[in-house]
């Protein structure tokens, strides 16, 4: 694209209401935000356990800066690894039940260094269709063949398993969310690790919105399917949505982790994360394991919403789910953004997400919902959304 292009690209996003703008709160993230100096109640954000506010993770922020200061100074790999980091990567292993775990400044770059260390281009990088874009990125990056399956379909993965050809010492990957970031369901992990074992293959798990929310203590969606430590299983826990704060860890086996330590670009590269990052995530990962209080909340809230929607007979399909993310599925661009906006008005911050996030066809609003929110919250977001048909 020429920068002459620019004009003409953007006025075509706009008439197809795909353009995007940025928000911006004026106070912390929470169930109840300021935007342009108005109230509302915000359903837009992933903090399932309403922890990105909270006074312990706050505390152990200051804790860590006072004692590691704010910057690492350099790459992991340098000198950028600070003690404190360390302790964290074992609590992460320990909470996964995993044997290491290493820890990544963000979640897209989690996923690509992952992908990128294990696949190159004698391999075969098996996908769900609807995988996140990290993960997307990942699979391409790596120069791998890249063969994706139909949604949550183990038939057809099966299928793919055994018609595609792999080169002599390469290797397969199967890749899936666990929660489906824009629809709120589920891979079927069980079958997923069958098919990894029957044909050697890695099963590469982004758990980003399960961790927190599913599982004993939270741990997830791999605990909350009941599958133990595995050889073939790998673990990403992403940590900028139950967990409240930002990053990402892999955990898996001693070796696999010591391998992205040596491959994993977007680690190698990338200047070790602030200190207080870690001591944000060492209180969240005490909150998360005592958290049954918080799952219990989320979940009544959850049960409220779908049933106070279904009450209304609206001519949108809520697709089914039993996460924080509620996909309210209105199909057109200009009315779903439209609908967002009426609610907007009426003191209620859900947003629209359009193609190419979600397929041509299936704009949405995307309920997101909290262990923070009240049952007022909830009440009356499902009475604003039947007085804004």
């Amino acid at each position: 694209m020429t920068p002459g292009d620019l004009n003409s690209a953007l006025a075509q996003l706009d008439a197809a209401h795909l353009k995007r703008i940025r928000r911006t709160p004026q106070n912390p993230c929470g169930p109840e935000m300021v935007l342009d100096g108005k109230p509302l109640v915000a359903f837009a954000s992933n903090d399932y356990l309403g922890l990105a506010n909270d006074d312990a993770l706050k505390q152990g922020a200051i804790e860590a800066i006072r004692q590691w200061g704010v910057g690492a100074g350099a790459s992991q790999l340098v000198s950028g690894r600070l003690e404190i980091f360390a302790r964290l990567e074992q609590a992460f292993a320990d909470f996964a039940q995993r044997e290491a775990a290493v820890f990544f400044p963000a979640g897209f770059l989690a996923n690509l260094g992952v992908l990128t260390a294990l696949a190159d281009r004698h391999d075969v990088i098996f996908a769900d269709r609807v995988n996140h874009a990290s993960l997307i990125d990942g699979a391409l990056l790596s120069r791998a063949q890249h063969v994706r399956y139909r949604h949550a379909d183990t038939d057809d993965l099966a299928r793919k398993l055994a018609t595609t050809p792999v080169a002599a010492g390469g290797a397969r990957l199967i890749v899936t969310d666990s929660v489906f970031s824009m629809d709120g369901d589920e891979a079927p992990l069980q079958a997923l690790l069958d098919l990894a074992v029957q044909y050697d293959a890695w099963l590469v798990v982004d758990d980003a919105h399960g961790l927190g929310v599913l599982g004993p203590e939270g741990r997830g969606s791999i605990a909350d399917a009941g599958l133990p430590p595995h050889p073939n299983l790998i673990m990403i826990g992403t940590l900028g949505k139950a967990a409240g704060v930002s990053g990402a860890f892999v955990a898996g086996s001693h070796n696999l982790v010591e391998w992205l330590i040596q491959r994993a670009r977007s680690y190698i590269y990338t200047t070790g994360p602030s200190p207080m990052i870690a001591g944000a995530l060492l209180a969240s990962l005490q909150r998360i394991r005592q958290g049954d209080d918080l799952r219990e909340q989320l979940h009544d809230n959850i049960r409220n919403f779908r049933e106070g929607i279904a009450a209304l007979n609206l001519p949108y399909a809520l697709l089914p789910s039993r996460t924080g993310i509620q996909a309210l599925v209105v199909g057109d661009n200009a009315a779903t953004l439209a609908l967002s906006e009426r609610l907007l008005a009426q003191g209620y911050w859900v947003p629209a997400i359009r193609p190419p996030t979600v397929p041509i066809g299936a704009a949405r609003l995307r309920v997101s919902l909290s262990a923070a929110h009240t049952p007022d919250h909830i009440r009356g977001l499902i009475a604003a959304i039947g007085g804004a048909q």
